[in-house]
């Protein structure tokens, strides 16, 4: 029932901006931390952002400070990524991630099928 929508990826030339978008559904979306992940080919998960359920607190991996921002519209069920100023080594594919969501009697980790961002010349 949990759903989760990524889009807004694509090629872009370094240094350009990508706007990623991620539509949630089937649970309750403003209850809620959200974070986003991603994962180059051959590597691990690395986590890039999060914000907490009110969208008043937001953190990144030093990799990406200064350059995306994290935000949210829970009237919309929104989570989105600026992404600014990228770098060849932004390449990945990125997930929208919701931790902790209660359903069937456990707590569960649910991630998108991504969008793939990839940056180069």
């Amino acid at each position: 029932e949990v759903q989760l929508v990524e889009s807004g990826g694509g090629l872009v030339q370094p240094g350009g901006s990508l706007r990623l978008s991620c539509a949630a559904a089937g649970f309750t979306f403003s209850n809620y931390a959200m974070s986003w992940v991603r994962q180059a080919p051959g590597k691990g998960v690395e986590w890039v952002s999060a914000i907490n359920n009110a969208g008043s607190i937001t953190r990144y991996a030093d990799s990406v400070k200064g350059r995306f921002t994290i935000s949210r519209d829970n009237a919309e069920n929104t989570v989105n990524l600026q992404m600014n100023r990228l770098r060849p080594e932004d390449t990945a594919r990125y997930y929208c991630h919701a931790p902790d969501v209660y359903g069937g009697g456990y707590y569960h980790n649910y991630w998108g099928q991504g969008t793939q961002v990839t940056v180069s010349s």
